[in-house]
């Protein structure tokens, strides 16, 4: 039986300039590394929170179609606001907050290979608050 969402997986063009990206400016921490028999790093699985993993490895990215299935993935915040402003303050180009059609608050920014990624942070009347009260979660 599916669980949950276990990762989200990006080939990067720059493997380091990625890791900068998502460990210091987003604060993924480095949960481990995959490295080629010679030593060389050539991937990383960063820690999101609780059993989730955005997992990275150097290569070609592939630009998507512009009608692609692949629109973006959505992290969950703790407090949007605040969330907005420290990335901020650590560089990243982060849209205003806005209330999205879910009654939840949403925020955006890209990573450096332009992958789109949306902050989410509930709302005691967002959709996803009164579908996990519905389904036990």
């Amino acid at each position: 039986m599916i669980v949950g969402l276990s990762h989200a997986c990006f080939v990067v063009a720059d493997l380091e300039r990625s890791l900068e990206f998502y460990r210091d400016r987003l604060g993924m921490p480095v949960a481990f590394e995959f490295r080629s028999p010679e030593g060389r790093l050539t991937g990383v699985y960063l820690h999101v929170g609780a059993r989730t993993f955005v997992e990275l490895f150097q290569g070609k990215p592939e630009p998507t179609a512009q009608n692609a299935s692949y629109k973006h993935i959505c992290l969950e915040v703790d407090e949007i606001e605040a969330t907005v402003a420290e990335l901020t303050g650590r560089g990243v180009k982060v849209t205003d907050k806005k209330l999205g059609g879910d009654n939840s608050w949403q925020a955006w920014l890209t990573d450096p290979d332009g992958n789109r990624i949306e902050l989410h942070g509930f709302t005691p009347k967002s959709k996803q608050v009164d579908a996990l009260k519905r389904l036990g979660g």
